[in-house]
């Protein structure tokens, strides 16, 4: 099998680094991305449909990364698009908000179990921000109990002490647990009696670099019964799990029911729009912050996540990722088997994570994913993957017959790893 090469790429990257910090910044960039080695990755792309995008260079992926999550329907889905382009040429961004504003908050309220209403915005840090400020103002406390690891965007109290830009007070009122402890929950509400407002967490445990984790029995509710006990908002990060686990929200999933549901990634299969669900003790809190941003009620996104939302409901898109997961992941683990790697995959079959435990270094993994991508089946290294609804039987087969060929390249370097 031919593998790609992408001078066009290298070309245009060489320019963005003279006006681009860092050429390609964020979880795009090579760095964030994990390119290793990054000669073997498209560094810009050209056009996408469906399950495939291309890069500028005419090479064709099938893409397991979806933009990082966003694409839930493929790319270019019809319905929405559709949806989205009526919304623009009758008004997309004016004085006075769209209509669509209710339709869609009314969709997301009869979508998510929890929800009792919603409050649009447009990042996923932006619904964890107003997540985080709603439990504050409703309960007149200032700390916030994280998972460590956990993501939760990039504003300044997410991020950690001591890294650029970041000083102590932007962080010192975080406390931090370890996915799954129980105990340490309790010791730090213990320790901080009527501080808390929050317990902010992802529906289970999907960090960089390490194997995602599911939670143990009995674990959420637990943690809910502390937030009862004790006056805590249980807050729960769905911008990468939502709609890829449930229909209905992952704390359904998970058989318990948050507080408050920050979603965004899949919620418009791509254009830029992200919301907060809540239950109806905290309206009044939400209504009293002043929340806002100069593009955040514009007609086209809102459009474009109604159509998405009818349509994954409509299809049952949870279930449909999750069944295409489950196809390409075993049969990854068997071509694994098969030249003797143990490929270890973890987290839900729709957003899974997946490396090559024979090696702790990690350079086994890195090198099979590296063929993989130079012959057009888009893995990234050391990050969750994603599903969504486009990919076809086509496309696992195809995928399955690169990973083997790629085992196959990586074994034969390392006959003895």
């Amino acid at each position: 099998m031919n593998t790609y090469r992408y001078p066009k790429s290298r070309e245009l990257f060489a320019r963005a680094a003279k006006v681009i910090p860092g050429g390609v910044y964020g979880h795009l960039g090579p760095a964030e991305s994990c390119f290793i080695p990054v000669e073997a990755f498209p560094m810009f792309g050209d056009r996408a449909e469906g399950a495939h995008f291309w890069d500028v260079d005419g090479n064709r992926f099938i893409d397991y990364m979806c933009a990082y999550g966003p694409n839930i329907l493929g790319y270019n889905d019809p319905e929405v698009d559709a949806a989205a382009l009526a919304a623009l040429k009758k008004g997309n961004c004016t004085t006075s908000p769209p209509s669509l504003l209710i339709d869609f908050a009314e969709e997301m309220v009869d979508t998510v179990a929890m929800a009792d209403w919603a409050f649009f915005a447009k990042n996923g840090g932006d619904a964890t921000s107003f997540a985080l400020m709603i439990a504050r103002a409703a309960t007149g406390r200032d700390k916030a109990i994280l998972v460590k690891g956990g993501y939760h965007g990039v504003a300044p109290w997410t991020q950690k002490k001591g890294q650029p830009g970041i000083t102590n007070a932007d962080v010192s009122n975080n406390l931090y647990v370890d996915w799954n402890d129980i105990a340490a929950v309790e010791r730090l509400v213990s320790e901080h009696r009527g501080q808390i407002a929050v317990f902010m967490a992802t529906p289970y445990s999907h960090p960089v670099f390490t194997d995602s984790e599911l939670p143990k029995p009995g674990y959420w509710a637990a943690i809910r019964k502390i937030c009862d006990d004790n006056g805590i908002v249980l807050a729960i990060d769905d911008v990468r799990c939502g709609f890829r686990l449930d229909m209905a929200g992952s704390d359904h999933y998970f058989g318990f029911k948050a507080d408050l549901m920050c979603f965004c990634k899949a919620i418009a299969n791509g254009y830029n729009v992200s919301a907060v669900c809540g239950i109806d003790a905290l309206k009044d809190a939400a209504s009293s912050i002043m929340y806002t941003g100069s593009y955040w009620l514009s007609a086209m996104p809102l459009a474009a996540g109604l159509a998405c939302v009818r349509k994954m409901r409509r299809i049952d898109a949870a279930r449909v990722t999750q069944s295409i997961g489950k196809e390409l992941t075993e049969g990854l683990v068997v071509a694994g088997k098969a030249h003797g790697f143990d490929l270890r995959v973890s987290g839900v079959p729709s957003m899974w994570y997946m490396r090559i435990a024979d090696d702790d270094s990690l350079l086994l993994h890195q090198e099979w994913v590296a063929e993989c991508v130079m012959r057009g089946v888009y893995f990234t290294n050391h990050h969750n993957l994603f599903i969504n609804t486009a990919i076809s039987k086509e496309d696992i087969a195809l995928s399955l017959e690169v990973a083997d060929e790629a085992f196959a390249i990586v074994r034969g370097r390392h006959p003895k790893a």
